[in-house]
């Protein structure tokens, strides 16, 4: 999908790449939230999945790209569960980070299903937890030196 450095092909060699968000700025948003131990989980929509989107898979080590395209962050998945919409429970919306309730990431993520697809309560989603693995800030300076391993989020 997009090109990585030799570097990080050697170092992540099963690893897909993905970008948060479907804008710049929410993109940006999200990896800080990332970086920040705040967001530990992710959502898609299964469609997205079935039309040629990377599925995520338990224990691999995937590179979330900036909007650019530049190499951003390495997560590792820890955990999947696909469910509906309308079964993602407050633990599951809050380890996302992006909202302070349920409700909040209802309405949020609603309208991000609306503008990427379509969206209904029933609409079947893949609920992801993942772990920081690395944060990629400055690679393309310096390709070769590899970065510390960022600490998980809780």
């Amino acid at each position: 999908m997009f090109r990585i450095s030799d570097a990080l092909t050697q170092r992540y060699p099963t690893a897909e790449t993905f970008r948060f968000g479907d804008s710049a700025a929410s993109s940006e948003t999200l990896l800080s939230l990332v970086r920040s131990g705040k967001k530990t989980a992710t959502c898609g929509a299964l469609r997205d999945y079935e039309n040629g989107e990377p599925m995520p898979a338990i224990g691999r080590r995937d590179i979330a790209l900036s909007w650019d395209g530049t190499p951003a962050l390495v997560i590792e998945t820890v955990e999947l569960v696909q469910c509906r919409f309308d079964e993602v429970t407050e633990a599951m919306a809050l380890a996302e980070g992006e909202d302070d309730s349920l409700e909040g990431w209802r309405k949020g993520h609603g309208s991000y299903f609306e503008r990427n697809g379509g969206f209904s309560p029933d609409l079947q989603i893949l609920w992801e937890r993942f772990i920081l693995i690395e944060d990629l800030c400055g690679e393309n300076d310096a390709p070769d030196r590899a970065r510390s391993p960022a600490a998980p989020g809780a």
